[in-house]
C-alpha cells in the first residue's frame, strides 16, 4: 500500500481509528432511517415465526470479534431476552456442541474467512442449527454458507490490530438486538424508541471521542515505561476491557489483563502494588456504586488509576488520577464510543516505544489455518 493511501496519517492503524465514525454512519445508512423507529434489515430475512422456535443463541467468534460477541451477549439478552452463550471458535468447533435446531448461531468474523469461526458454523449446521453470519468481505466463505448474513460497512483495513472492524461489528450488534426486541416484544414502545434515537447519535458522538487523541497521546508518553496495565469493568465494561487490554498486546508486547472489577477482589487484586497502571472503566450507570468502589479499592493500594466515563460524572473526577469522558448515552450503547480512546492508547504506547504499528509482530490480519 502506498503512502499516499495512508491520507497523510502516519500509521493505518491511527487512519483507520479517525475513520471510524463514518464507519458507524455507513453501517447504519439504509438500516435505521433518520426520524424513523423502523429498523430495515432487508439483507437479514429474519422474521417473528423464524424465532418462534430459537429458545437459545450461540455466538462464535475469535480475537476481537470474540470480544464484540461478548457485548452482543449483554444487549440481545437484555432487549430481547433470549438466552445467550459466547464461544471461542477455536474451542467450539473441537467440541460436541449441545446446539439443535432450536438453537440460532451467530458467527463473527472480519474477513468472513477465519478458519475456526467457519468449521464452527459448518459443524453448528451440521445439526441442523441455522447460521447468522456478521462479516466485513461480500463473497466471503463464511456469509456465503449461512442462513443470513449482515455485511458491516468498515471497508478494507490495513492495519493487523483490529479497529474500525470491532466498531463496525457493535454496531450491527446494536441493530440486531434491536431488531430481536422489536420481533420479540422484549421491550415497550417508548423504550425501544429511545434506543433507536440513541444509535442514530452514536456516528456524532464518536467524532466527538476523537476530540480526546492528544490526552491520550500524552497519556502513553509520559507511562511508555510501564510494563503491566490491568483493565476493569462490570458488565459491557468487562467486554470492552478485554478488547483494550488486546490491543496494547497486540501493538505494545507488554502484559496486560482484563478482568471482571467483582471477581478481582477473589485473587487477582493481589496483584495490585504501587504504581501499577489501571484503566478503570466505567460507563454503566447501572453499576457505577459498585465500580467506584473498585476505584477506591485499588487507589488504596497504590495503583494509578486512569478512568473511563460519561460526561457528567463528578464523582469520579474526585477518585481517580486522569479521567477521559465520554458523551452520555444509554448504558447499552457506550462500548462503541469507549473503545475509542482504549484503541488511541494503544496506538500510542506503541509509537512512543517503537513498535510496527501496523505490523506486530507473530500476527496476520486473517488467521485462516
Amino acid at each position: 500500500m502506498g503512502e499516499i493511501e495512508k491520507n497523510g496519517y502516519p500509521h493505518y492503524m491511527l487512519k483507520e481509528i479517525y475513520e471510524q465514525p463514518e464507519v458507524i454512519k455507513q453501517t447504519l445508512k439504509g438500516r435505521l432511517i433518520p426520524g424513523s423507529e423502523k429498523i430495515v434489515l432487508d439483507d437479514i430475512r429474519l422474521t417473528q415465526r423464524d424465532l418462534d422456535g430459537v429458545y437459545r443463541m450461540v455466538i462464535v467468534a475469535c480475537g476481537t470479534s470474540y470480544h464484540a460477541g461478548l457485548a452482543g451477549k449483554y444487549l440481545i439478552e437484555r432487549l430481547a431476552g433470549i438466552p445467550v452463550e459466547v464461544e471461542i471458535a477455536s474451542e467450539f468447533r473441537y467440541r460436541n456442541p449441545a446446539v439443535d435446531k432450536n438453537s440460532l448461531v451467530i458467527v463473527i468474523s472480519q474477513s468472513g474467512e477465519t478458519a475456526d469461526t467457519l468449521e464452527s458454523m459448518r459443524k453448528a449446521k451440521g445439526k441442523g442449527v441455522r447460521a447468522f453470519a456478521i462479516t466485513n468481505v461480500a463473497g466471503s466463505t463464511i456469509p456465503s454458507e449461512a442462513d443470513y448474513s449482515l455485511y458491516t460497512c468498515a471497508g478494507p483495513e490495513i492495519s493487523v490490530a483490529s479497529t474500525k472492524a470491532y466498531t463496525s461489528q457493535l454496531t450491527a450488534i446494536y441493530l440486531i438486538a434491536l431488531k430481536l426486541a422489536y420481533l420479540k416484544g422484549g421491550i415497550d414502545k417508548d423504550a425501544y424508541r429511545q434506543r433507536v434515537e440513541a444509535v442514530n447519535r452514536l456516528p456524532g458522538q464518536a467524532q466527538r471521542v476523537l476530540d480526546c487523541s492528544q490526552l491520550m497521546k500524552d497519556l502513553a508518553g509520559e507511562h511508555k515505561d510501564i510494563e503491566k496495565v490491568v483493565y476493569l469493568g462490570r458488565g459491557l465494561d468487562y467486554a470492552l476491557a478485554l478488547e483494550g487490554s488486546l490491543k496494547l498486546k497486540e501493538t505494545c508486547y507488554i502484559h496486560s489483563a482484563a478482568y471482571p472489577a467483582g471477581e478481582f477482589r477473589h485473587g487477582p487484586i493481589a496483584l495490585v502494588e504501587e504504581g501499577l497502571f489501571v484503566f478503570l472503566l466505567a460507563t454503566q450507570d447501572a453499576l457505577i456504586d459498585k465500580t467506584l468502589a473498585n476505584l477506591k479499592e485499588v487507589k488504596n493500594r497504590g495503583a494509578y488509576v486512569v478512568a473511563l466515563a460519561k460526561e457528567g460524572n463528578r464523582e469520579i473526577g474526585k477518585l481517580a488520577d486522569r479521567v477521559i469522558y465520554i458523551p452520555d448515552t444509554l448504558d447499552e450503547f457506550t462500548s462503541v464510543l469507549a473503545v475509542i480512546p482504549l484503541q488511541l492508547f494503544a496506538y500510542y504506547s506503541a509509537v512512543a516505544r517503537g513498535r510496527n504499528v501496523d505490523k506486530p509482530r507473530s500476527l496476520v490480519k486473517s488467521v485462516s489455518d
